[in-house]
């Protein structure tokens, strides 16, 4: 059972709360509709029950309010407006992703297209589907976890009528198995034809909560359509006839050439028309609709079976609790949801294609001066370029990694931002710094082969001091791209981070550069042996040309300043999402 108390949001600066004291239910086994004109506070009061609003109240899904639920995912099911996939993932990729994200086998995305009657289009991309299968996709989005209950916003808009139907069936089917369903409609005779339950919303207050056979009792009733050209001659006999033969017959003029009979049926019409030597252009029943309520008032009291609003109800909107904008909980399954979000679409493929043709046509036409040395040969690395392809790519591809999501956040539906969780920033440390050492070992080796094909052997060997610019050449890779990912991550956009790893070279390796070459730099050759001096554990003999590798790759400039620029991005990273919970 789904239970909204006391659902108030935050009035605006001199303007009322768009939802006020709303309280009303919603049981497992039907379907209930949420009415009111656009504007009326439907959608405001999903985005409060869903926790995505401040304001005031509570709302219960089976006893417990949604920050309580462990796995939102498996009790609620929501959809609210389109599905903000990426347009070049499939759909079946786009739900294999979301079941990482909610921790379900990815064999429940099958299932789930076969029941939204999408089987055959899993391969087709987002961008290419159009109104109605998005809506299908996005239904399936909702039923990933199979939740108890599903919160939908206006589930139908825009479908064509075979599409309605097969939306409300899957609706109805769901309440059938002891779902609840809650969804929202601006349309009284879609909400008449598809609910167990209406409740209908004015103003951001609720005016009736009633079955759907008291609903179109009193707020529809069946109409007969007349068009003609002579619709007010033909509005004077029928008239004048009811009044005749004391019936109670109301005609309503709605434009030149049409009318609404309430009252009568097409049968007496006709005849009507027909004795009178009236032309019909248009004879049909329709049903009516009697306006969003019955009382004209500016607050028109709940009718058939609404909550009164009594003085307890005013005490209990006052004291409802505030509702708190609280972060969408990170992937349940964050490394397997991280390698489908990066390999679910065709750009991380296309960078690094590009970054290895790029990189062996520079070795090539490095090679033709004969001056370069073997180590800038083999990562293509000329003194005009500020970073090598590799390095860049890798930077490009860990800056897509949180700037797609913070595009298409598919982990926060409503939200339009991407959760700051450790276990989804620590996958992706993970996945992008695996990918920018496979692109570095790739290009490396695409590039000693190239050589070897156009030079022959004499170029493209290994250099004296391998493992000392194998260690710097990975760092170096694996930098860019945390710093990358990192700057996106901060400040939410895809060409913050790439900046940030071009800033490295362009803007940090100069002033290290001086920093490096002032009378105060220390000599580090004693390095070792002072560490193991301070250290409480002696490491052997042999560990110290290890650390002096690494001594030697932070003190060059280039790691210098990429770790430099990583320390900063690291604690703006901290510092923001410290700031996002304190908001919390």
């Amino acid at each position: 059972m789904l239970q909204a108390i006391g659902l108030t949001s935050a009035p605006g600066r001199d303007r009322p709360p768009v939802v006020d004291d709303l309280t009303f239910e919603a049981r497992p086994g039907r379907v209930t509709a949420l009415l009111g004109a656009p504007g009326s506070g439907k959608s405001t009061a999903l985005r409060l029950m869903l926790e995505l609003e401040s304001g005031r109240g509570v709302t219960y899904f089976r006893g417990r309010p949604l920050h309580r639920i462990g796995h939102p995912a498996r009790e609620v099911g929501v959809l609210l407006g389109d599905v903000p996939g990426h347009p070049a993932r499939t759909v079946r990729g786009q739900l294999r992703m979301l079941c990482a994200a909610a921790g379900v086998p990815a064999t429940r995305a099958d299932e789930l297209l076969e029941v939204v009657g999408l089987s055959g289009l899993g391969d087709q991309r987002i961008r290419t589907l159009s109104a109605g299968m998005d809506r299908r996709l996005g239904l399936a989005s909702a039923l990933l976890g199979d939740p108890h209950t599903l919160v939908l916003d206006e589930p139908a808009h825009g479908l064509s009528p075979r599409e309605r139907s097969w939306m409300h069936g899957l609706l109805r089917a769901h309440a059938a198995q002891g779902g609840t369903v809650l969804h929202t409609t601006s349309d009284p005779k879609e909400a008449a034809a598809t609910a167990d339950r209406v409740v209908t919303l004015d103003g951001g207050r609720l005016i009736a909560d009633q079955a759907v056979a008291d609903f179109s009792r009193t707020r529809l009733r069946p109409r007969v359509v007349v068009r003609t050209p002579h619709a007010a001659r033909l509005a004077v006999v029928v008239n004048r006839e009811a009044r005749a033969a004391r019936r109670s017959v109301e005609v309503v003029t709605e434009s030149g050439s049409r009318l609404s009979v309430y009252g009568s049926s097409c049968a007496e019409i006709g005849d009507t028309a027909y004795r009178h030597g009236v032309p019909v252009h248009q004879l049909a029943d329709e049903t009516g609709d009697l306006g969003p309520a019955a009382d004209p008032g500016p607050h028109p009291a709940p009718a058939g079976g609404a909550l009164p609003r009594s003085a307890s109800a005013v005490a209990v909107s006052k004291l409802a609790p505030p509702i708190s904008v609280r972060p969408a909980r990170g992937p349940l399954r964050p490394l397997r949801y991280e390698l489908r979000r990066l390999f679910g679409v065709r750009s991380t493929t296309l960078i690094i294609a590009a970054v290895l043709l790029v990189s062996a046509v520079v070795s090539v036409l490095l090679a033709r001066s004969g001056r370069a040395p073997a180590h800038e040969l083999l990562a293509a690395w000329p003194g005009i370029l500020p970073l090598p392809p590799a390095a860049f790519g890798a930077g490009l591809v860990g800056a897509l990694s949180f700037g797609q999501e913070f595009r298409y956040p598919a982990l926060a539906a409503g939200r339009g931002t991407v959760p700051r969780r450790l276990g989804l920033l620590l996958a992706k440390l993970l996945v992008s710094g695996a990918v920018a050492l496979l692109l570095a070992l790739l290009a490396v080796l695409l590039d000693a082969g190239v050589l070897r094909l156009v030079y022959g052997g004499g170029l493209g060997g290994v250099p004296p001091d391998a493992l000392t610019l194998g260690a710097s050449w990975a760092g170096l890779s694996v930098g860019c791209a945390w710093a990358g990912l990192l700057a996106a991550g901060v400040f939410r956009v895809t060409g913050a981070g790439v900046a940030a790893v071009l800033a490295v070279p362009v803007l940090m390796v100069p002033l290290v550069q001086k920093l490096l070459a002032g009378p105060s730099a220390r000599s580090i050759a004693g390095l070792p042996s002072r560490m193991r001096e301070l250290a409480w554990m002696q490491w052997p003999y042999e560990a110290d040309r290890w650390v002096m590798a690494a001594v030697h790759i932070v003190t060059r400039p280039v790691g210098a300043a990429l770790s430099l620029s990583l320390s900063v991005l690291v604690c703006a990273y901290v510092y923001t999402g410290l700031r996002g919970r304190a908001r919390w």
